[in-house]
C-alpha cells in the first residue's frame, strides 16, 4: 500500500517542534453540538497558527457529496471557499508548541490518508494524537458535561469507566486514524464530548470546553478557553429561556436530569449514558418545541 507521502506538501518552512501533541478533527462525520469543531477552530483562530503541510484535497473530497461555497455578484463569481486539510503548528498558553489537523473527512482513500498522517506523526517526532468530537446523548444541559475517553495508553484516560462493552457502528476517518495509529505502535487517544441529544443540531461550547479540559488533562498543554466560557454563558442562558417559557420542556428536562442523576448516583458519581435497567428518553417529548430554538441557532 502507498505511504500516502503523494497526498501532502510539506511546508518550506516547518517550525521548531519537539514531540509536539496532535490534536486532529475531520469535519463530516458525527459531531454533536459542534463540540470538535468550536475546539478546533477555536485553537487555530487564537493561538498564532504556522500551516505545517497542506493536503490534496482534490485526491480526496467528492465534490458533488459537499459541494464548496461560490459567491455570484450581478453579472460574474467573485469568491470560491475552497475546502481546507491542513496541519498546523500552533503555541498554547506558556508557550509551548503543539500541532492540530483540521479540514474535511476525506470522501475516498481512507488508507492512504491514515499512512499519510502516520507518516506525518513520525517525520514529525509526535509524542501523542489526541482525536475530538462530540455525540449526542440523552442527558441534560444542567449537568456537567461528561466525556468518554478511549484510545490506547489506558494511563492517560483517567478513571471514567466505560459504560460500553462492545458495539458495531458506522467507520469515520477519525476512528480508523486512531485504530492505524495504535497498529503502528503510536501512541492514541481521543475525547468524545456527550452532548444534550435535543441540542445535538446546535452549537454547543460547553462540550468545547469540556474537551479541551480533556486534552489538558492528558498532555499538560495549556490553552485559553475564556471566548468560549462566554459562548457557553450566552448558549445556555438562551436554552434556559426556552426551557421556562414551555412548562413541557421543563418537565422534560427533569426527566432526563432525574435519570442522569439516579445513573450518576448508582455508578459513584461517574457519567455513563445508561445502566441495563435505564430507559433511553424519548427525542419527541421535547423535540417540537425544541425546533424553533435550533432554527434561531442555525438562522
Amino acid at each position: 500500500m502507498a505511504d500516502g507521502t503523494e497526498l501532502y506538501t510539506l511546508a518550506e518552512e516547518v517550525p521548531e517542534l519537539e514531540r509536539p501533541v496532535l490534536l486532529y478533527y475531520l469535519d463530516g462525520f458525527m459531531d454533536a453540538g459542534g463540540a470538535g469543531r468550536l475546539a478546533t477552530e477555536h485553537l487555530v483562530s487564537s493561538m498564532d497558527p504556522q500551516t505545517v503541510a497542506t493536503f490534496d484535497i482534490d485526491a480526496l473530497l467528492d465534490y458533488r457529496s459537499r459541494r464548496p461555497t461560490m459567491v455570484f455578484d450581478t453579472s460574474h463569481w467573485v469568491d470560491y471557499k475552497k475546502p481546507e486539510l491542513t496541519l498546523q503548528a500552533c503555541v498554547d498558553a506558556v508557550g509551548v508548541p503543539f500541532l492540530v489537523l483540521t479540514g474535511p473527512e476525506p470522501d475516498r482513500s481512507w488508507e492512504r490518508f491514515s499512512a499519510a498522517v502516520i507518516g506525518l506523526v513520525k517525520q514529525l517526532d509526535v509524542s501523542l494524537s489526541v482525536g475530538l468530537h462530540g455525540i449526542p446523548m440523552a442527558v441534560p444541559h444542567t449537568r456537567v458535561t461528561g466525556l468518554t475517553p478511549h484510545g490506547n495508553r489506558p494511563d492517560l484516560l483517567g478513571d471514567s469507566p466505560s459504560w460500553i462493552s462492545r458495539v458495531e457502528v458506522p467507520g469515520s476517518a477519525s476512528a480508523l486514524l486512531e485504530y492505524r495509529l495504535a497498529e503502528a505502535g503510536q501512541d492514541a487517544i481521543g475525547f468524545t464530548a456527550h452532548v444534550p441529544h435535543y441540542l445535538a443540531q446546535a452549537e454547543y461550547p460547553a462540550a468545547s470546553i469540556a474537551l479541551l479540559n480533556g486534552v489538558i488533562a492528558a498532555t499538560g498543554l495549556a490553552f485559553r478557553t475564556a471566548e468560549l466560557e462566554e459562548a457557553a454563558v450566552q448558549a445556555r442562558k438562551q436554552i434556559d429561556d426556552q426551557v421556562e417559557a414551555s412548562d413541557e420542556i421543563a418537565e422534560a428536562v427533569r426527566g432526563l436530569e432525574s435519570r442522569f442523576d439516579a445513573v450518576a448516583g448508582a455508578s459513584g458519581g461517574s457519567l455513563p449514558l445508561a445502566g441495563p435497567d435505564a430507559r433511553m428518553p424519548d427525542g419527541d417529548e421535547i423535540a417540537a418545541e425544541f425546533e424553533r430554538f435550533l432554527a434561531e441557532q442555525e438562522e
